[in-house]
């Protein structure tokens, strides 16, 4: 668990060169009696579920009221080489980001103003963003405002949440009536890209996304590791405001 965590925090590019040519030289100290690389591929696969009660128990953030939540895309292959694809065949779906179409799958998460990871989910590349909002365990912790972009626009999902403490706050499409809010909700509907941050940060930092996997569970295995190696990072995108009462009214600046 601690080498894939140090991978991911490590600047390497590929974990066979970070395992052999750093790890076997330069910290025997730490890890004396390592075995070989395509060993240690087998037997990454057995700190999966050890990582993902790590992540899920000590390492997710504490909601504060004010979360984001939005959706970014997992290639595991270009689009050109999608019939040629074996490894995630049966598994893998076609979706459709802002940028295009891709082949792969989504991760969903949600974060705090701090910019911590409250939850995650991993689904099929076809699956709507709206749906893990439906499932009550996504949320299990949130409460308060949740803002998300146009994609997650629906009057029924908006009364669900509603009803269990959650204001969904999105941006309104061309063909919508405009909607009455605050002004510190529109302020931090517009700090939205918070969460855009994070995910980049998740692909070019922690390298959750890459074209190399040959199984599902060492996909999975790169992706929690991943996730974790971030909620250890020192210094975090995050929203910095005051709570102002003026006359009697809270606004944010």
């Amino acid at each position: 668990m601690l080498i894939l965590i140090a991978f991911h925090l490590g600047g390497f590019r590929n974990l066979k060169h970070f395992y052999i040519n750093y790890v076997q030289k330069h910290l025997v100290s730490y890890f004396p009696q390592t075995v070989s690389y395509n060993r240690f591929v087998e037997l990454q696969q057995k700190a999966l579920f050890p990582m993902v009660v790590l992540l899920k128990t000590l390492r997710l953030g504490e909601n504060t009221g004010i979360s984001f939540v939005d959706s970014t895309p997992i290639r595991v292959c270009k689009n050109k080489r999608i019939y040629n694809h074996k490894v995630f065949k049966d598994v893998a779906t076609r979706g459709k980001s802002t940028i295009g179409y891709f082949f792969g799958f989504k991760l969903h998460i949600i974060i705090n103003d701090k910019g911590e990871i409250l939850n995650f989910v991993i689904t099929p590349a076809n699956v709507d963003d709206r749906e893990p909002l439906k499932n009550p365990n996504f949320l299990k912790n949130v409460f308060g405002k949740l803002f998300a972009d146009k994609g997650y626009v629906s009057k029924k999902l908006f009364e669900t949440l509603f009803v269990d403490g959650i204001k969904l706050i999105t941006g309104i499409r061309n063909n919508m009536k405009n909607q009455l809010m605050s002004i510190s909700e529109k302020i931090l509907l517009r700090k939205r890209s918070i969460i855009e941050t994070v995910n980049d940060e998740l692909k070019n930092i922690c390298q959750i996304e890459h074209s190399r996997h040959r199984s599902l569970a060492n996909f999975l295995t790169n992706m929690i590791s991943g996730l974790l190696a971030y909620s250890f990072l020192p210094k975090k995108p995050r929203i910095k405001y005051e709570t102002v009462n003026t006359y009697g009214q809270l606004s944010i600046c």
